[in-house]
């Protein structure tokens, strides 16, 4: 199997957290590595992706980050 490029990985991690998003509406940015099983570097790395395309919203609670679908994005 030949190895993918960093920039494929982010993007496999991106629509990975697109399909979280999708489903469980809001995530805290912690939970995010955990759930698509992913290094916490490209998970950031995958949500700067999807905040630059205006795909994502981020709601900060304390201490804590929460990621959503951008109300457009929402199925």
């Amino acid at each position: 199997m030949p190895k993918i490029t960093m920039r494929e990985r982010i993007g496999l991690t991106a629509g990975a957290i697109w399909d979280v998003l999708g489903k469980k509406h809001e995530v805290s940015l912690t939970q995010l590595s955990k759930l698509i099983k992913e290094k916490p570097l490209v998970v950031q790395q995958a949500l700067g992706w999807l905040a630059r395309e205006n795909k994502i919203t981020f709601r900060e609670a304390g201490e804590k980050v929460y990621i959503a679908l951008a109300e457009a994005e929402r199925r």
